[in-house]
């Protein structure tokens, strides 16, 4: 069985104007750039008397090694969306206003194959390969999970004009 430990979670909030297309192509193409596989496994979208609502799930994952993988979750809610206009720089432009809300929360999975799962002695030899071989190379890629998951969030919030 894999091992797996979460090494950054955060949640982002906005209510106001802000672009949805350009927002999720944004997020997108991020992942992407950085290397990540996105896999879409939700999309609802219900329309309602204050607009529409939407709901997004995406897995990222990133194989680092045989040995390590990068799982970055996204979790989207948009509530009360609308479409209207805004005059930027004296043009009238179209937009989305409503409420936005992402979660980021980003996993280190070891021996996500489970390759080390396979015999009770390699399972022991795996804690000690963990504990006292590898401990500075876990940590070196928790560390660099973690600052991609926090430039992902910064991303997001430049892109939705909100304070790092």
């Amino acid at each position: 069985m894999a091992i797996k430990k979460t090494v950054f979670s955060q949640e982002l909030k906005q209510k106001g104007h802000f672009d949805y297309r350009e927002l999720y192509d944004t997020a997108f193409a991020f992942l992407k750039d950085k290397g990540y596989r996105v896999e879409e496994h939700k999309y609802e979208e219900k329309i309602s008397p204050d607009g529409k609502e939407i709901n997004l799930k995406w897995e990222s994952p990133k194989k680092v090694s045989d040995y390590f993988k990068n799982l970055i979750k996204t979790s989207w809610s948009i509530r009360k969306m609308v479409d209207t206009e805004v005059e930027i720089d004296g043009k009238r432009t179209s937009t989305n206003k409503g409420e936005v809300k992402i979660k980021v929360e980003s996993t280190l999975i070891r021996d996500y194959d489970g390759e080390w799962e396979k015999k009770a002695i390699w399972k022991f030899l795996r804690g000690i390969y963990d504990r006292y071989i590898i401990r500075t190379t876990i940590d070196e890629y928790e560390d660099r999970l973690a600052g991609d998951s926090v430039e992902f969030i910064g991303e997001l919030k430049g892109f939705l004009k909100l304070g790092k």
